[in-house]
Order: C-alpha cells, then sequence, then structure tokens
C-alpha cells in the first residue's frame, strides 16, 4: 500500500548554496499524488514542480528539478532520499525559498521529522520501476548502471586522491531500514580546495563545517570527524538513493556507481525510460513490498547522533 505522512513535517535552516533561511513543509497528500514542491514565494506563474526524473536540468554539484514556467527548487536529494527510505509515496513539499534546506549535510533530520510525524497507509497498491535488462551510462571514468534485481540494491566505489578518503566502496540491499541504518545519516562531502573554488563563484555560500564534512588531504577538517570510516561513499550512495527516487516510484534493479554523480545517474533514468524493452511498471504484492526501502522503519533503526567513528 501506498504511504503519506500523518501530519506536515517542517524543517528550517539555511541553503547550502545560496546561504539564505529557508522554511520547508512536507505535507500529506493523496493517494497516486505522487512527490511536488511548491514554491510558496511565487504567485506570478506556476509554482508547482514534480519531483520527476524528466523534470531535471542539468548541474553537477546538486539536483535541480524546474516546470514549464521556469520555477525550479535545487538540492533535492537529501529529502528524496529520506522520502524514499522511509517509504512516503505522496508528498506535497511546500518551500519559500530556490533551494531545500541543508541542514547538517545528511538526511537524518528529516527522516526524524518524518517519524515524529507518522506515517498514514494509503488503500492503493505502490507501482514499481522493474529493470529487465541493463542499462549503462558511462562519461570519462564515472560509470552508473541499473541491473535486474528483485529490489533495489545498491553498489558504489569512489576514488579520491585526498589520502582521508582515498578508495572506497560499500554494497547494501537497501530493504529492512538499510537506508536508515546504514546511510541517513552520512554527510555531504568536499574538499577545502573544491570549497573555495566554489565561493569565489558566489556559491557554497551557506556551507560550514557542521554541515558537510570537509577534506584537506589526509586531514578532516569538520569538528567531530567523521561518523563512518567510510561515510563519503555512503553518502554517495544517500544521494543515488535520492535522485533513483526521481523515476516515479520505487526501483527494482541493482545500481551499480563508479565514480557517479548526480547529473549521471539522471541521464541513466533518461536511458531506462527511453528503452521500453528495459523496464516495465509493475504493482507490489505483498512479497515485494516488504523489499522497499522503507517498510518496516521503526525508531530504533535511527543511528546515534554526533556519533563518530
Amino acid at each position: 500500500m501506498q504511504n503519506t505522512l500523518n501530519s506536515p513535517a517542517t524543517f528550517t535552516g539555511l541553503g547550502l548554496h545560496s546561504g539564505l533561511p529557508v522554511r520547508m513543509v512536507v505535507r500529506p497528500a493523496p493517494a497516486d499524488h505522487g512527490i511536488w514542491f511548491r514554491r510558496t514565494d511565487i504567485a506570478d506563474r506556476d509554482a508547482l514542480i514534480p519531483a520527476r526524473w524528466d523534470a531535471v536540468t542539468p548541474s553537477r554539484l546538486c539536483t535541480v528539478i524546474e516546470n514549464d514556467a521556469g520555477v525550479s527548487v535545487s538540492t533535492i536529494e537529501h529529502i528524496m532520499a529520506a522520502l524514499a527510505g522511509f517509504a512516503v509515496h505522496n508528498a506535497l513539499i511546500e518551500i519559500d525559498g530556490p533551494e531545500v534546506p541543508i541542514l547538517d549535510g545528511s538526511a537524518l533530520a528529516f527522516i526524524e521529522g518524518f517519524m515524529a510525524a507518522g506515517l498514514d497507509e494509503q488503500y492503493l497498491p505502490v507501482r514499481a520501476v522493474r529493470v529487465l535488462r541493463p542499462v549503462e551510462v558511462r562519461e570519462g571514468d564515472a560509470v552508473a548502471r541499473l541491473e535486474p534485481a528483485d529490489m533495489l540494491e545498491i553498489d558504489f566505489r569512489i576514488d579520491f586522491e585526498d589520502a582521508a578518503i582515498g578508495v572506497q566502496e560499500r554494497s547494501l540491499n537497501m530493504a529492512n531500514g538499510a537506508f536508515v541504518r546504514e546511510l541517513s545519516d552520512s554527510r555531504t562531502f568536499c574538499r577545502q580546495s573544491d570549497i573555495d573554488a566554489m565561493r569565489a563563484k558566489g556559491l557554497a555560500l551557506g556551507g560550514t563545517l557542521e554541515n558537510a564534512v570537509v577534506f584537506a588531504g589526509d586531514q578532516v577538517l569538520s569538528p567531530g570527524g567523521l561518523r563512518h570510516a567510510d561515510e563519503p561513499v555512503r553518502h554517495k550512495m544517500l544521494d543515488a538513493v535520492g535522485d533513483l527516487a526521481l523515476a516515479g516510484g520505487p526501483v527494482l534493479g541493482r545500481y551499480v556507481g563508479e565514480r557517479a554523480g548526480h547529473a549521471l545517474t539522471n541521464r541513466l533514468l533518461r536511458a531506462l525510460f527511453a528503452d521500453a524493452s528495459a523496464y516495465e511498471i509493475v504493482d507490489c504484492g505483498p512479497r515485494t513490498l516488504g523489499k522497499l526501502p522503507g517498510v518496516g522503519v521503526h525508531a530504533g533503526d535511527l543511528p546515534i547522533r554526533n556519533g563518530s567513528c
């Protein structure tokens, strides 16, 4: 069965790139509504934006969606990952600015807000996107691929020159609350040199050592260090969950990413949906439903806050 929230969940904070204060309210929505954003600061044109793969506009730093009226919302990947990881299928997200608040750089605060709001079951089946054959896209050394599987699986590998990051890889079956337990508290990360370059271009104005893990060579500059020894690759997996959530329904398949990012994952979805033989839309029966991310999540799955490795 589909789910929405029992009550609204409100989040306030700064936009990562704009540095501007943002208020966002995730509201319950009817069955088959899907996930939509509404810009409450826009009154002169259509302010509704679908959270869907074909509304994504090119951006390497984050995931941006835009409607036909040119109204956009950026940095949606963490809230989308939280919605997928908590099995919320229908929601209206009202936001008074162009960028989702970064909060602590992970999806944990969103999950906590959803848990406080609770879930409301809706008596219509969940429709999922089943991958029928492998689909792959490449850009230089970066690869993103979807393969057939009974449930969502994520396999990711990163490779950075910085000694504090290096080569990291991890594989996860996303059933039974794995997203909440293993990925939800992993923060966005960057190198100090990247921050300097972005700020020179007027970006990352809301970034701090408190809402991102900052690396410089073999050092972790953020107070408290890492929450997981492999926090960077876990965050890349979190991002992938959020970007795949734009498929319009849960993905039944194995996602393989190597040095992949937001733009490449969106290219992968576009390649998938361009080939009618590569996927099918299915109603989830009880067996499949039980394997979806977020199904059966409870408070005991929440990571302990402020922990570090």
